[in-house]
């Protein structure tokens, strides 16, 4: 399939990723034709400058790429399952959702039959992160495709990896997610040990920043974890779902995840105390 010149990109799923990915794809010049089942996301993408539409089928009509931006992989299966009749040959499908890397490496083909191509574009950072121009894109799917949207991520990504066939991109996204979410764990329950200690907690984040302990994490979300500000980058149970993701990944080619199995427990222990729906940075309330 050769380049796509076209500055037309359609996107189904404006949540926080999906929306952040709109501004900054209008920003970058693309028009962008968007649809979410929920009107108040429509209309943001309305304020945006974009043109939101009523129904997923008037997106595949009107752009030969689509993103998509989904809360899993299932939901994705069932948005590729009624697109069918309405994809058009050449389409290019950019499925940003975090989903289950064997469910997602089935979708490929299932396109391909269609005379369409896909990409599972996995997404590394926050919505905040993408409105900075602050992710990388890991991609799965066939190299032409990954080289023919190029323009689209970066419009938003800071660096793109081709992680090699179609689940590649999902997988790789799993394992960036794991060491994400534990730094998240360890800072937490290091702010929560230094308070308990007698330390000022902001001394003991300035201090973990200048050490060799320091992550990226401390500068996204030590500020948040302080002030328990957990207005929602990026959602708890979000993360606690690509946590079981990666368990049942692990599981499947026999790998040993210990970390990673507590990380899911604390997780679950924060969604039943109420904390699913504000940003991660509230598992600091674990300690």
């Amino acid at each position: 399939m050769s380049t796509i010149d076209t500055k037309s990109i359609g996107i189904i799923g404006l949540g926080l990723l999906g929306g952040a990915m709109s501004e900054r794809l209008l920003a970058s010049g693309f028009h962008v034709t968007g649809h979410d089942p929920v009107a108040e996301k429509r209309e943001e993408l309305r304020a945006l400058g974009g043109e939101p539409v009523d129904t997923p089928q008037e997106v595949w009509a009107a752009c030969p790429r689509v993103l998509l931006s989904l809360p899993n992989s299932s939901i994705a299966a069932q948005v590729l399952a009624e697109a069918a009749p309405h994809v058009r040959p050449g389409t290019l499908v950019v499925d940003t959702t975090t989903g289950d890397p064997d469910e997602v490496a089935t979708f490929g083909p299932q396109l391909e039959a269609l005379a369409a191509g896909y990409l599972d574009a996995t997404i590394g950072g926050s919505s905040k992160q993408v409105r900075a121009t602050d992710v990388i894109t890991m991609v799965g799917g066939r190299r032409e495709h990954f080289e023919a949207c190029g323009d689209i991520f970066s419009a938003f990504s800071r660096h793109n990896f081709h992680a090699g066939p179609w689940g590649s991109g999902a997988r790789m996204k799993l394992v960036t997610n794991l060491v994400l979410g534990l730094n998240r764990l360890v800072l937490a329950e290091a702010l929560g040990f230094a308070e308990a200690s007698g330390l000022d907690p902001a001394l003991a984040l300035e201090v973990l920043k200048t050490s060799s302990s320091y992550s990226r994490v401390m500068d996204i979300k030590g500020r948040k974890m302080l002030e328990r500000d957990y207005a929602p980058e990026a959602r708890l149970s979000q993360h606690l779902k690509d946590v079981r993701l990666i368990l049942e990944n692990g599981e499947r080619q026999h790998a040993r995840l210990p970390l990673s199995t507590l990380h899911r427990a604390l997780l679950e222990e924060m969604e039943e105390r109420g904390f699913g729906d504000v940003d991660n940075s509230a598992i600091r309330e674990a300690f």
